[in-house]
């Protein structure tokens, strides 16, 4: 089977204030990076759609579900490491607003506040919960976050860093799941049907 992992389209940044987690949607320039989603995957037979619980990444396959008429099953364990936090920056933001995460991620590791061993435990976790639930010929879009995308690139790849690529919003991720379950990387951060929208 095939998975691909497509990080979700530009987001709003967002602070709630009181403590409460927020949960951004995305900006206009954002849907329109979606929107162009289901032309770029018309060369797959997607069978299956999987998603984050958090918007940014279920508004980013709304395009595909409408056009390939397919639900979209939503898996929490494919939540981001910001997953309940008080506050979110994309990573231009952060340069300013959180310059010591932005920092350590520029570095290639995770912010203070996560603890990797568990966050990568849950993405695997996820991320075997979708395997299970498709057949061998399935190929399934699975609309996530750069962070995770980093971390099942980090356990395929054996990587010394969680974060290693600079995954770009709405990339295409493809990982290659064999009959005996062993998955084999098969492109890092497709970004051609967005080129012209993503930051130099």
């Amino acid at each position: 089977m095939q998975l691909l992992l497509i990080r979700h389209a530009e987001p709003d940044n967002a602070r709630s204030g009181s403590g409460l987690p927020v949960d951004p949607p995305l900006t206009d320039g954002g849907r329109r990076q979606a929107d162009r989603l289901p032309d770029a995957l018309a060369p797959y037979r997607i069978t299956r759609l999987f998603s984050s619980p958090q918007r940014r990444a279920a508004q980013t396959a709304e395009p595909v579900a409408a056009a390939r008429r397919l639900a979209v099953e939503e898996v929490e364990d494919l939540a981001e490491y910001d997953y309940g936090l008080d506050h979110y920056f994309t990573i231009e933001t952060a340069k300013t607003a959180a310059s010591d995460a932005y920092e350590r991620i520029r570095a290639g590791l995770l912010p203070e506040f996560v603890d990797a061993e568990l966050f990568r435990t849950r993405v695997l976790r996820g991320l075997d919960h979708v395997v299970a639930s498709c057949e061998h010929p399935d190929t399934a879009a699975v609309f996530v976050h750069g962070g995770v995308i980093n971390v099942v690139l980090e356990h395929l790849l054996d990587l010394p860093r969680p974060l290693t690529f600079p995954i770009e919003y709405t990339s295409v991720t493809r990982i290659l799941v064999s009959r005996s379950g062993a998955r084999r990387v098969a492109s890092v951060n497709e970004t051609g049907h967005v080129r012209d929208t993503l930051r130099v």
